[in-house]
């Protein structure tokens, strides 16, 4: 028995290496392929659980979604074939998971009695919502043939039918699809077959829009091609071929959005252009821009409409942008902090204060976020919207969270004295802060920067000394305190006060500038940008630029500048490779 059982929980090594890559990468395609395979290959009990990671981690991938269903269909359980419908199809506009979804209902419901009727409303519902996508045909195709299909008893219910077929034909040969030209035949030769007398002016009728339909339809073929709409989406790769598909994405929405079928009919630009935008989020659904630019779009439709008079349309759209925000920030970009202030901005623009209430709040329940920028954010809506007192409020809130950083206190001391027009505030808030934040340059700068605006000399003077002299800031920490503690003395001080100043600078980092006291001097006379010495006259003194910022950001781990340093870095390496490529391929050309 035990053997039995060893060999039942029997893991094979690549599978185990490919959980390894997971727990590094959840987003490994790679080792998700070697499970999906695995999973293919087990009784559904088992392979359950492998396919509900697979979906949790890729919620919106059409083709995920679509291998789990079959999975659960091959092994007859219908009850949850149904579950797992309600919980994707609404939310994943992929072609090949509604034909999955139509070719479901059209095998396990065909003994109802009331088949027909659930058929005929499951292919309504299908091409309401997918009707406009380009590969659409054959779901045209197949409501017609299932329509034809239906008995018909009296020349009532025959007339009926024709009604129902010619509809669904004339909806679709003005839909630009592929195989466009083929449905527009099927539908000439279907009304000839009806009346000829009756069905030349029918086509006659609607042959222009129909033609218009084709044009469009190969203006489609041609702008969703190259598109790699199976792929699952992923957090950004800045890859050259992930740029590549986003160009090509954004192609294809900016074609909807100029209007390519020439319709007067906002409603139906808007439709076409969202569904450009939910074929967009299905593969680039980590990309905030995307699901930004689409609210955007249903906002600015929605004032479109309102200035026609469709008010109805109008809230539609309105409310629909909000809710592509709540899609955004409840599935696949639940930290992102630009989308929770677009929808805040939003619905604070829409006099929804209590929601923006909520917007802010769900962000900051979030525990492992570095919430001091949300505070601020949330400040500024606050005093924006329910005045200074409201702002206050928050302020006391941000203080209490031990995550904050300084940049709060900051943040309400200039709130209250742009705001407010209180000094007096201000300095007790940069006050209070400074008990808090004494070791942090940068609250300190913010500070002085503040008494320096004030034009107060004197306290400016005075939180120099406390600041430098208190022990609260460490020596490697003050490079730039120093520095602009020397700009301070050298813009309204005397030339004994510089002199001071520099003296007690070099003192502070003798170690480092040991023998280089003339480059220190430079820090005197430079202005901005403006130095008294040339580039190589500076090097040569020992000079460095901005030192003291360069090394402290280096010390507090400032990745982003390391970031920015090395990218210079790359491109100058390649740069200087294609100069040298042009320069060998221009000596082989003159050898030869």
């Amino acid at each position: 028995l035990s053997g039995i059982n060893a060999a039942a929980e029997y893991i094979p090594e690549k599978v185990k290496k490919a959980e390894k890559k997971l727990e590094e990468n959840p987003y490994d395609l790679d080792a998700w392929s070697i499970l999906i395979r695995e999973a293919q290959n087990q009784p559904i009990d088992k392979a359950r659980k492998t396919y509900e990671r697979l979906v949790a981690q890729f919620p919106s991938s059409g083709r995920f979604w679509k291998l789990f269903i079959e999975a659960e269909i091959k092994a007859k359980n219908y009850d949850k074939v149904e579950k797992l419908f309600q919980r994707c199809l609404m939310k994943v506009l992929h072609i090949d998971l509604w034909k999955c979804y139509l070719s479901y209902v059209r095998e396990t419901k065909g003994k109802l009695p009331s088949y027909k009727e659930k058929m005929a409303q499951a292919y309504d519902f299908a091409l309401d919502k997918i009707g406009m996508e380009i590969m659409s045909y054959q779901i045209w195709v197949d409501y017609i043939n299932f329509l034809k299909g239906v008995e018909a008893v009296g020349s009532y219910a025959e007339n009926q039918r024709i009604t129902a077929v010619r509809r669904v034909y004339q909806r679709g040969c003005v839909n630009p699809m592929i195989n466009i030209e083929q449905l527009w035949r099927d539908y000439s030769k279907y009304e000839e077959g009806i009346n000829v007398h009756l069905a030349k002016k029918m086509i006659e009728d609607r042959s222009r829009d129909y033609m218009n339909a084709r044009r469009v339809a190969k203006e489609y073929e041609t702008v969703m091609k190259g598109l790699d709409r199976n792929a699952p989406s992923v957090p950004p790769q800045n890859s050259p071929q992930e740029a590549q598909q986003v160009e090509m994405w954004k192609k294809y929405i900016q074609w909807e959005k100029s209007n390519p079928l020439r319709t007067e009919d906002q409603t139906l630009i808007t439709k076409r252009v969202m569904f450009a935008y939910e074929q967009c989020l299905l593969v680039l659904g980590h990309h905030p821009d995307v699901w930004y630019e689409a609210a955007q779009y249903l906002e600015q439709s929605s004032k479109l409409l309102a200035e026609k008079g469709d008010m109805n349309n109008s809230k539609l759209f309105s409310d629909e942008a909000a809710n592509i925000y709540e899609r955004a920030i409840g599935t696949l970009l639940k930290k992102n902090m630009l989308l929770y202030f677009s929808f805040a901005d939003y619905e604070e623009s829409r006099m929804k204060y209590e929601k923006v209430h909520s917007i802010y709040n769900k962000l900051l329940a979030i525990e492992d976020i570095d919430p001091t920028l949300v505070y601020i954010q949330y400040m500024k809506f606050a005093r924006r919207a329910e005045g200074i007192k409201s702002g206050r409020t928050i302020f006391k809130k941000a203080r209490e969270d031990l995550r904050t950083r300084h940049h709060v206190y900051v943040t309400a001391a200039l709130m209250e004295y742009y705001c407010s027009k209180d000094k007096s505030v201000a300095f007790k808030i940069f006050e209070l802060g400074l008990k808090k934040y004494g070791d942090i340059p940068e609250y300190i700068l913010a500070y002085i920067d503040y008494l320096s605006h004030l034009n107060e000399d004197n306290n400016t003077r005075v939180l120099f000394e406390r600041v430098l002299t208190s022990g609260s800031l460490s020596p490697e920490k003050s490079g730039e305190v120093w520095a602009r503690f020397l700009a301070f003395e050298s813009n309204i001080g005397d030339l004994a006060s510089i002199l001071k100043v520099e003296r007690r600078r070099f003192t502070a980092f003798k170690d480092e500038y040991e023998g280089k006291e003339t480059a220190l001097l430079v820090d005197r006379y430079k202005f901005m940008d403006l130095y008294p010495c040339s580039a190589s006259e500076l090097k040569a003194l020992g000079y460095k630029v901005c030192i003291f910022a360069l090394r402290d950001r280096l010390h507090r781990s400032d990745l982003s500048l390391i970031f920015k340093l090395f990218l210079l870095c790359i491109c100058r390496m390649c740069l200087l490779q294609q100069l040298n490529t042009v320069i060998y391929w221009k000596w082989i050309k003159k050898k030869k």
